[in-house]
């Protein structure tokens, strides 16, 4: 950031159908922002057709600091990196949000703080789940267990400091143009390898917790399994074009899954295997009684259900990724750094 003049801020909100929430997360984000420092706003869309651009156009009209793009590549890593070239040239500091999380008073504001206070290159935040219906409410109350998330410093971690992945909030803009922005052919898991790339150039990511943010999960087992089966292969790209960014809790995922379905079809033969699927479906079982019991909930009855779903589906969207995709690994002398775009596209308002 410039030390002689007051930091310039562009904060960027991917959108896809998010007429709901739009407006109430642009009226959170604004609320006590930077007291010294320029803050420009752009809704990135990909082509909402549930009344989200009419939104936010008339909201534009009122609100000098916000502007509409529309994102042709539908996707966010696309939508944030599209934002950067087009508004960015003069921004020190880049924020990305999401549209339908929920954000704490003064968030931006708390985010260059932390930037300025620690020296960070990017400032990471946990997410705490919370729900609606029945199956919402368990699977956030599974994903911040250890059975749910792993031990993962981003899912409700408590600890502040220096961390090799978290949700994104907060870059110096050098950092994240060093970089070379997102990767645009991640529609998932573009945030930890866009990390991977950021460390690898010598940025520290700095987990504030506590800067914490609301986030809904999937509403029915479905959209869950689809949600977690891209987590996977997303990952599994990752790992391919960043050897060794794999953790041991992700990678136990899969090998956990695979053992089992070898131990069920060995059963056949020798049936003292079933042990370990046995002990897995009663590790669920525990796990759903105790946060019912804690929760004062049945809803919590589900939580071994989903933490199930989420397990199963990253494996697999692991393993189906491995197998089927291929990944050139990346290297830091092939970096290319994201230029600015001066020529603003059609369609922005």
């Amino acid at each position: 950031m410039s030390t002689d003049r007051t930091p310039s801020i562009l904060v960027v909100i991917p959108t896809l159908n998010e007429d709901s929430t739009i407006e109430g997360v642009i009226d959170n984000l604004a609320r006590d922002w930077p007291a010294h420092g320029r803050v420009t706003f752009v809704v990135a869309d990909g082509g909402s057709t549930d009344g989200t651009v009419q939104r936010v156009e008339r909201l534009a009209a009122s609100k000098p600091w916000l502007s509409l793009l529309h994102n042709p590549k539908r996707i966010q890593s696309a939508a944030v990196n599209l934002a950067v070239r087009v508004s960015g040239a003069e921004a020190d500091i880049l924020v990305r949000c999401d549209a339908h999380a929920n954000y704490p008073d003064g968030y931006v504001r708390r985010l260059v703080e932390a930037l300025e206070r620690t020296g960070a290159d990017a400032v990471v935040v946990p997410m705490d789940s919370v729900g609606i219906n029945c199956l919402q409410r368990a699977v956030a109350w599974v994903s911040d267990t250890f059975l749910g998330s792993g031990g993962s410093a981003h899912r409700g971690g408590r600890t502040s400091g220096d961390v090799d992945h978290g949700h994104h909030a907060a870059f110096r803009m050098s950092s994240f143009r060093r970089a070379g922005g997102y990767d645009e052919s991640f529609a998932h898991n573009e945030d930890a390898e866009l990390d991977c790339r950021q460390r690898a150039l010598g940025s520290r990511i700095y987990l504030d917790s506590d800067l914490r943010l609301g986030y809904h999960p999937r509403a029915t087992i479905a959209g869950l399994w689809r949600q977690y089966f891209n987590y996977g292969k997303g990952r599994a790209r990752t790992v391919r074009k960043h050897p060794g960014s794999i953790r041991l809790r992700q990678f136990a995922v899969p090998a956990f899954w695979c053992a089992n379905i070898v131990s069920i079809i060995a059963s056949l033969w020798l049936p003292a295997l079933l042990l370990l699927p046995l002990v897995y479906a009663t590790a669920l079982l525990a796990i759903s009684m105790h946060i019912a019991i804690r929760k004062r909930s049945v809803c919590g009855l589900l939580a071994g259900v989903g933490a199930a779903t989420m397990h199963a589906s990253w494996a697999a969207g692991f393993l189906w990724s491995w197998v089927a995709l291929r990944e050139s690994p990346w290297s830091p002398t092939s970096a290319l750094p994201l230029v600015s775009d001066p020529r603003q596209p059609e369609g922005t308002s």
